[in-house]
C-alpha cells in the first residue's frame, strides 16, 4: 500500500496561555486525493488548514500533534526550516487573493521571487510564462506578465495565486476558501483549473470551503468540523447521502439547490465560540438527538462503516435527508407594482472616460415579491441596486415606487422613502462604522428614520439581532470583534429595523455559513409573508435564488438577456447565456464527483469574452 502523502495526527491548536481552538484532528491524504474540509465559522477549518503549513495564526500556537509531509515531520522542525518547506512540499492558496499578493509588483516578478527561493534553477522569464499558462492564463503575453495585481479581476488574480502555489510542485495544496465572493461562471473557471491541475499533476489538495455543493463537485472525501474537531468523515458519497452526525445533516438540509428547490431547515442556536464549549459533545446544545450522556461524555471519532467514521454517540438515530418542496412561489397579480422601472441606463464618469453599466433596462416588483438579478461580474447587477437604493445618479430613465416618481439619489427622497427603500450590502465590514458598538448602530436607523426614542430603538435592536441569529451580547461588541458571517447579520438587522417596503440585497449571503444563510431566507420569507416585504435580489449563488426569488433576470454586460419565473427559467432556460451560468452553477452532488469531461472548459470563451 502507498503512504499517504500527508498525515495529521492529534493535531491540537490553542490560544496563547488560552484554550484550543483545534482538538485532536487526525485524517491522511494519498496521492492526488482531495480532501473537502466543512464547517461553520469558527468550526476551526482555517486554523488547521494553517498549521498544516507549520504555520500558527496570531494568538494561537501549536500545542502538539505531528503533520507529515511526503514522510517529513513539520511542526517539529525549527521555524526557519518550516519556511524553506512551505511552496515546496506544501502550499497555501487564501481565500483573498489580493492580500495575498504585493501590490507594489507585478506578477511576473512575484513568481519569480517564489521561484528564486525553491527552484532559482528554473528561475527564468520562460518558467514563469509556463507556469501562469498551467492556471489558464496568457503567460505567454509579456505585457500580461507585467500587471499588477489591481489590474486583473478577481478571477485573474485567484489563478496568479494558484499558479505561485504550484510553482516549486508541493506534493499538497491547501486551498482555503478560494471561491468565496466570485460569480458563478468565473468560479466555475477557477474549479475547472483546479481539476485539470490535480489531474495533470497528480497534486493532493485539502479545500476549505463552507459551500457544500463546491466540495462536493470538486473532493474524493470530506471532512466535518465542529468545534474545532472532525465530527464525521468519509466518501463524499456516503456523508452526502447518508449523514450519519446530526450536524452533516443540519448542514445538509441548510444547503440550497438550484437543481431541486426545497425548503431549507437551518440548525438551531448558533456555533459555541472557544470559551463556551460545554463539557461532553460541543453540538449537543443544538442537537435534535441530544441524550443526558451527551453533555457528559464527549464522543469518540469511530468507525461506523468502511472509510466513514463519526464522533457520536446516537449517530443511528440521525434521520435520512427530507426533500421537502419549497414554499409555493408568489403567483403574479393584477396589483399596482411596488416598484417599476424603465428605460434605466446607468454609466460610470471618470477623467478616462464613461463606461455605461446598465443599458435600457426595465423590469417592476409587485408588493411581497421577490426578483433576483443574476449575471457574471461586471454585468450591471450592482449598479442597478444601487440606482433603486438612490446611491448612484448617473443615469437616466425612470423610476416609480408606489406609483410615485421616484428621485435619483437620496437626497433628494424623503424620510419615508428611506426608510421604505433599504439595502443591504456585499461587504459589510465597509458599511459599518468600526468605532460604535453594533447594538447602536442597529438601533440608528430606527431612531432616524422611524423617530423611536433611545430606549424603544435599543429594545428593538435587541430583538433584531436575535431574530438574524446573534446572541444578545453582541450588541456590545465591535465590528473588528466579530466575523464576516456575524457582520452581515448585524447588516441585515440594521436594514430591517426600518420596517422596509423593499429590501435591496446584494450578494448579502456570500459570506454566510449555509446553516446561518437558511435562518436568514427563512426570515425573509417570513417577513414577505406577514409584513409584504418585497425583494430585489443579486446574488451569483443560483440555488439562493431558486430558494427565495419569484421571477429571474439574467443580465450580461447591462442589458436583459432572459426574465421569466424562476421554476420556468431555471427548468427550460431560453438563451444560451442563461444556459451556460445554469450549466456552470455547482449542484450538491450525491455520487462521486466525476473527471470533468474534454472540452469541459469550452465555456470559458464564451463566458469571459
Amino acid at each position: 500500500m502507498t503512504a499517504p502523502v500527508l498525515e495529521v495526527e492529534g493535531l491540537h491548536v490553542g490560544v496563547v496561555r488560552g484554550p484550543a481552538i483545534v482538538e485532536d484532528v487526525s485524517f491522511s491524504l494519498a496521492a492526488g486525493e482531495v480532501l473537502g474540509v466543512v464547517g461553520e465559522s469558527g468550526s476551526g477549518k482555517t486554523t488547521m488548514a494553517v498549521a498544516l503549513l507549520g504555520r500558527e495564526r496570531p494568538g494561537t500556537r501549536v500545542t502538539r500533534g505531528a503533520v507529515r509531509v511526503m514522510g517529513t515531520e513539520i511542526i517539529s522542525l525549527p521555524e526557519t526550516e518550516r519556511r524553506s518547506l512551505r511552496g515546496k512540499l506544501i502550499s497555501y492558496v487564501p481565500q483573498e487573493p489580493a492580500t495575498a499578493l504585493n501590490p507594489a509588483m507585478r506578477i511576473g516578478a512575484q513568481i519569480r521571487e517564489l521561484l528564486r527561493a525553491h527552484a532559482p534553477e528554473r528561475n527564468t522569464d520562460e518558467e514563469v510564462a509556463v507556469l501562469l499558462a498551467r492556471a489558464g492564463l496568457p503567460g505567454g503575453d509579456r505585457s500580461f506578465r507585467r500587471r499588477f495585481p489591481h489590474q486583473l479581476s478577481g478571477g485573474q488574480q485567484q489563478r496568479v495565486v494558484i499558479a505561485a502555489a504550484l510553482a516549486a510542485g508541493p506534493a499538497v495544496v491547501v486551498l482555503d476558501e478560494p471561491t468565496t465572493g466570485l460569480d458563478v461562471a468565473t468560479q466555475a473557471v477557477i474549479l475547472d483549473e483546479i481539476r485539470r491541475l490535480r489531474a495533470e499533476l497528480g497534486v493532493s489538495m485539502v479545500y476549505v470551503s463552507h459551500d457544500l455543493a463546491v466540495v462536493s463537485s470538486i473532493s474524493d472525501r470530506v471532512a466535518v468540523m465542529y468545534a474545532g474537531r472532525i465530527v464525521e468523515e468519509g466518501s463524499i458519497g456516503r456523508v452526502l447521502m447518508l449523514p450519519k452526525h446530526p450536524y452533516t445533516y443540519g448542514l445538509l438540509s441548510s444547503v440550497p439547490d438550484h437543481d431541486e428547490p426545497r425548503r431549507l431547515r437551518g440548525i438551531d442556536g448558533v456555533a459555541v465560540g472557544i470559551t463556551d464549549r460545554p463539557a461532553g459533545c460541543a453540538f449537543a446544545p443544538r442537537c435534535p438527538q441530544a441524550h443526558p450522556r451527551c453533555s457528559v461524555e464527549a464522543p469518540a471519532l469511530e468507525e461506523v462503516s468502511e472509510g466513514h467514521r463519526v464522533s457520536c454517540h446516537f449517530s443511528h438515530l440521525t434521520p435520512q435527508l427530507s426533500r421537502e418542496p419549497a414554499l409555493a412561489l408568489a403567483s403574479r397579480s393584477s396589483a399596482a407594482p411596488l416598484l417599476a422601472v424603465t428605460d434605466l441606463t446607468a454609466e460610470h464618469r471618470s477623467a478616462a472616460g464613461r463606461t455605461v453599466a446598465a443599458r435600457s433596462v426595465s423590469f417592476a416588483i409587485e408588493p411581497s415579491e421577490a426578483v433576483a438579478l443574476v449575471g457574471e461580474s461586471g454585468s450591471g447587477k450592482t449598479t442597478i441596486a444601487r440606482c433603486v437604493a438612490g446611491l448612484h445618479t448617473q443615469g437616466t430613465g425612470q423610476m416609480m415606487f408606489a406609483g410615485h416618481l421616484l428621485p435619483w439619489g437620496t437626497k433628494r427622497r424623503s424620510r419615508d422613502l428611506r426608510r421604505q427603500i433599504q439595502i443591504v450590502f456585499q461587504n459589510p465590514y465597509d458599511s459599518l462604522n468600526p468605532r460604535r458598538a453594533v447594538g447602536a448602530q442597529v438601533a440608528r436607523p430606527a431612531k432616524l428614520l422611524r423617530q423611536l426614542s433611545s430606549a424603544e430603538a435599543t429594545r428593538e435592536a435587541a430583538a433584531m439581532l436575535e431574530r438574524v441569529r446573534l446572541p444578545a451580547a453582541i450588541a456590545s461588541r465591535y465590528p473588528d470583534e466579530l466575523s464576516g458571517g456575524e457582520r452581515q447579520r448585524v447588516a441585515i438587522a440594521r436594514a430591517l429595523i426600518t420596517h422596509p417596503s423593499l429590501l435591496v440585497c446584494d450578494e448579502i449571503t456570500s459570506a454566510l455559513d449555509v446553516s446561518v444563510q437558511a435562518a436568514v431566507l427563512d426570515l425573509l420569507m417570513e417577513l414577505r409573508q406577514t409584513l409584504g416585504l418585497s425583494l430585489l435580489v443579486i446574488s451569483h449563488d443560483l440555488g439562493v435564488v431558486a430558494s427565495v426569488a419569484d421571477r429571474v433576470i439574467v443580465l450580461r454586460d447591462g442589458q436583459i438577456r432572459e426574465q421569466g419565473p424562476t421554476w420556468d427559467l431555471l427548468r427550460s432556460p431560453q438563451d444560451v447565456y442563461t444556459e451556460l451560468l445554469l450549466l456552470s452553477a455547482p449542484r450538491l452532488a450525491a455520487s462521486e464527483p466525476e473527471r470533468p469531461p474534454e472540452g469541459a472548459t469550452d465555456r470559458q470563451p464564451y463566458l469571459q469574452q
